[in-house]
């Protein structure tokens, strides 16, 4: 332990002596040398600065992509559950234009409506589906 402690005497003694030099000599070196480093540690923290800023722009653009690909699969979502819903209309428009009587009050009624129509089963889908909705 002894020689530690002279060790450290040592070195104490050397920072006090190098330190009642500095003091002549420092306004002259400091100054000089302070300024350049400044620029180097701006330009380190602006180096930090934008990697942060790229990193939250890459985590933005990761969450809008995450979030338009759950938007694009909630739409076929719902197109897949319309077209399921349309063929159940489908076959329903098909059972009914089997039971309806064409000279019926209904029957004539819907040869006449289905008369803007490309077909009458798509009549009949679109009249089923109206009186579905009201």
């Amino acid at each position: 332990m002894d020689s530690i402690d002279k060790l450290l005497a040592e070195l104490q003694a050397e920072y006090q002596q190098n330190n009642h030099e500095q003091p002549k000599q420092q306004p002259s070196i400091a100054t000089p040398n302070i300024h350049p480093q400044f620029p180097k540690s701006a330009s380190l923290i602006d180096k930090l600065l934008e990697e942060v800023k790229s990193d939250f722009e890459e985590l933005d653009q990761a969450e809008k992509i995450r979030i338009q690909q759950e938007l694009e699969q909630e739409r076929i979502r719902q197109e897949q559950i319309k077209a399921k819903q349309r063929e159940a209309l489908k076959q329903y428009a098909k059972d009914w234009l089997a039971k309806l009587d064409p000279f019926s009050p209904e029957g004539l009624w819907f040869e006449r409506f289905a008369e803007r129509y490309s077909s009458k089963l798509e009549a009949a889908i679109d009249y089923l589906q109206a009186n579905e909705e009201s």
